[in-house]
């Protein structure tokens, strides 16, 4: 999953923050809970789960991004 975001074209990367949560630590784990997750792979944006259990293609993960860009 870090790779698909890592892989976002420039003009994408520069408009959002990225976390990752290790799933072996307390904080991880209380992340995970939080967003209601149930599997992984996971990719929430804003503190919205969107993506679970997949890896979403480019096109919809830059959707995903720039329709919630659009929000803020």
């Amino acid at each position: 999953m870090a790779q698909a975001v890592k892989a976002l074209p420039r003009e994408i990367q520069d408009i959002i923050q990225v976390y990752q949560w290790d799933l072996r630590t307390p904080e991880g784990i209380s992340r995970f809970l939080a967003l209601k997750a149930k599997s992984l792979p996971s990719i929430a944006l804003n503190g919205e789960l969107v993506f679970e259990a997949i890896i979403p293609p480019q096109e919809d993960l830059i959707a995903a991004i720039r329709e919630r860009f659009k929000r803020t």
